[in-house]
């Protein structure tokens, strides 16, 4: 891996580790407002609003001011935005102060995606995801119990702590090289053995960079490769799902058939939902092998297949040790999906392909705001069998897309 890839790992684990510190303080300080449960997740809901509308925007910026430049204006952004959310004085400055974090997070995340995929060859973007993400989900396991003790001082403690860490981040970021200088030949120029659907044979063997690894594509082309609409599909599906299904109604369905109460049925959801943030970090490096010597397609398809096994599985569970299996099986799809679909942008758009990674960024985003909406409004008025079956679904149509994915 070049020195770019770990040193988006580290900004990545420093991200991480601050968000999982404000995420569950962050609906519990809203209340302190004296506002509902409905106002305080709309809390939530900004930030992630704010990154999908942002990110058409990012194309422009970093034809600007570059990507390094724009990453690291984007945590700049999310830091200030987090000291801001520290000091607000009522509600309205809260969500104000967290939606503009989206932005942020918006120029970050998109800038972030675009170097790595250009700094490695197409042999090597599966394992560069894989660290990537990886990172994303160390950070995740260890915030939320860091942001405990923070939060046991202060409830706005935790923004502050935040605040510290993207600066660090900002900084780490400096140190990240062009991805058309020498952070590209950091990643090797020597090419990657070509199996059918265009990954590394071997990971890293030797012959022909393709010529989307060179530079990137014209987005009307980019828009009709199947590669990039399956990879959108993956990604609405796990932002769907992942950040929408699965974490709005596991908490709820816990608490109406397992808990004996509320405390129980936090205590007993964020036990299932670590084992299966533990058993998705064990899984995304081997998953990035199996997407560099594999190829995309199938890593695609078996991911969405097994995650949507898992969330048919999921309302039938009658026991924590059934739930936190069934998650755990999530979390392997997940893995898969988790560098699949971001190598096959990268093979799509080419290096620098920037406006087409803030699309498959949208589609992530997109999901995260419908799918809990969609999953509460079925859960109540139907079931939670009818809320996973339509996630399940959408997972059923990604792995039917993925499919159809040409061999090369």
């Amino acid at each position: 891996m070049p020195r770019n890839v770990w040193i988006l790992a580290g900004i990545a684990l420093g991200v991480a580790i601050g968000f999982g510190v404000v995420n569950p303080v962050l609906p519990v300080f809203a209340t302190a407002f004296g506002v509902d449960e409905l106002a305080a997740a709309a809390v939530v809901s900004a930030f992630a609003l704010m990154r999908l509308v942002f990110a058409p925007a990012v194309g422009r910026l970093t034809d600007a001011w570059g990507h390094r430049l724009t990453l690291v204006a984007g945590v700049l952004i999310v830091a200030v935005s987090s000291l801001a959310v520290g000091f607000a004085g009522s509600y309205a400055q809260m969500i104000v102060f967290r939606g503009l974090g989206g932005i942020g997070s918006a120029m970050f995340s998109v800038a972030a995606m675009t170097i790595l995929l250009g700094s490695v060859d197409a042999g090597r973007r599966g394992r560069a995801s894989a660290v990537y993400q990886g990172s994303f989900l160390v950070g995740a396991v260890a915030g939320p119990a860091i942001g405990g003790l923070f939060g046991a001082i202060s409830l706005r403690a935790p923004f502050f702590f935040y605040a510290i860490t993207l600066g660090v981040a900002a900084a780490v970021a400096m140190g990240l090289e062009p991805i058309d200088g020498p952070g590209r030949r950091g990643g090797g120029r020597d090419g990657a053995g070509r199996d059918r659907d265009g990954a590394g044979r071997d990971g890293g063997a030797k012959g022909d960079r393709a010529a989307s690894d060179v530079e990137p594509r014209p987005l009307r082309q980019v828009w009709r490769d199947r590669r990039f609409q399956a990879a959108l599909l993956a990604n609405l599906a796990q932002g769907w799902n992942t950040n929408g299904t699965r974490a709005a109604l596991i908490p709820l369905f816990v608490a109406a058939y397992l808990a004996a109460d509320e405390a129980q049925a936090v205590l007993w959801s964020g036990l299932a939902m670590s084992v299966a943030a533990v058993v998705q970090v064990a899984a995304i490096w081997p998953s990035g092998v199996v997407v560099d010597r594999a190829g995309r397609r199938g890593p695609m398809v078996a991911g969405a297949l097994i995650a949507g096994a898992a969330m048919v599985w999921l309302p039938f569970s009658r026991s924590l040790a059934v739930l936190a299996a069934a998650l755990a099986v999530y979390a392997i799809g997940a893995a898969l999906i988790g560098t699949a679909p971001a190598a096959a942008v990268g093979d799509a758009a080419g290096a620098g392909g920037t406006r087409a990674i803030a699309l498959y960024s949208m589609a992530g985003d997109a999901g995260s705001v419908v799918g809990p909406l969609a999953a509460g409004y079925l859960a109540a008025q139907f079931s939670y069998v009818t809320a996973c079956a339509l996630g399940a679904a959408l997972w059923a149509l990604s792995a039917l897309v993925s499919a159809t994915m040409r061999r090369r």
